[in-house]
């Protein structure tokens, strides 16, 4: 397939708190483009302060998609979004448009960039019956443990307490013998029908934590803390994969009287900054990938210009 046939598709990926949403919907205002977000907690509805979820100004009237598209006790798998994300990137493709898929859900990058099947594996019923029963009489973690004796790379990337996408990986693991479906491997080949072009950003890590600090400080302020209280009193439980997510299972610890609001949100700011860590490790592994030095600019208007620049000279679109 020559490149000319394929979806031009801008990536803008990258840590939490880099400016990703904000230079992603400049790019889409500048290059008559619309936006696929590629974020594991932006697809909950009711929780939008702790995932820092774009209000309607914010989105500068670019159309989003999958934001706000389960609640937050909701089965929902990288293979859903697979499926969900590509057949966005076609639709607003199909409208002459530019799809572009921005956030910072390494592993949903992945799902939709890299030519995965994750149908490939049967499920092994035996093997799921062994699982959750180990689950229930040692805990979740026990089997997440197992997971990472074997794969590490889907280990890191799925919590613990997401039991049903733990078993599923360890299933294809066992089926394929190789690291799953999550694994960076040789034989990955890239989805045949996308021309990609992949920007990265980032910021001088003592910056980029001082970034995060602030950023978990407007959530305080915002009412994260009344968010994740009128969550637990709709019924959603603290066990759910997404009051699991960062800013929310540190104040269901507050509000269970864990440890004081003061302590929770110093747990927040480091859990976060070990998770922009990890969130860069990965972004590191891809070979193809331009980095954006957000502090070599003057604010993020300019480093979208620039963006928007290195897209044109690529694609030859209007600017």
């Amino acid at each position: 397939m020559e490149t000319a046939q394929k979806i031009p598709l801008l990536i803008i990926a990258g840590p939490t708190a880099t400016g990703k949403t904000e230079v992603a919907v400049k790019a889409a205002a500048a290059l008559d483009g619309e936006i696929v977000s590629a974020d594991s907690m932006l697809i909950y509805r009711h929780m939008d302060i702790g995932t820092a979820k774009p209000d309607e100004q914010e989105k500068g009237g670019i159309p989003h998609y999958l934001i706000d598209i389960v609640a937050p006790d909701a089965a929902y798998s990288a293979e859903n979004y697979q499926g969900q994300a590509r057949q966005a990137i076609e639709d607003i493709h199909a409208r002459g448009k530019l799809p572009i898929l921005a956030g910072g859900t390494g592993f949903y990058i992945d799902a939709v960039i890299f030519d995965y099947d994750f149908s490939r594996a049967a499920p092994d019923m035996a093997l799921r019956r062994l699982l959750m029963q180990e689950a229930a009489e040692r805990g979740n973690r026990a089997v997440h443990d197992r997971l990472r004796a074997v794969d590490p790379g889907a280990a890191a990337c799925i919590h613990p307490n997401n039991l049903k996408r733990v078993i599923r990986a360890l299933e294809i693991q066992a089926q394929t013998g190789v690291a799953g479906a999550l694994q960076r491997a040789g034989s990955k080949h890239e989805y045949p029908l996308y021309d990609q072009l992949f920007f990265c950003l980032n910021y001088e890590r003592a910056v980029l934590y001082q970034r995060i600090e602030k950023r978990v400080d407007v959530m305080l302020a915002r009412g994260l803390v009344r968010e994740v209280r009128g969550l637990l009193e709709q019924g959603y439980r603290p066990e759910l994969v997404a009051m699991q997510g960062l800013g929310y299972k540190e104040i269901v610890g507050y509000l269970y009287n864990r440890y004081s609001l003061e302590e929770a949100v110093q747990i927040l700011k480091r859990n976060t900054r070990r998770f922009a860590k990890r969130q860069l490790t990965w972004f590191k592994r891809y070979s193809n990938i331009k980095w954006i030095d957000m502090g070599q600019y003057s604010s993020i208007d300019a480093a979208a210009v620039e963006l928007v620049n290195m897209v044109g000279d690529r694609w030859q679109v209007d600017r």
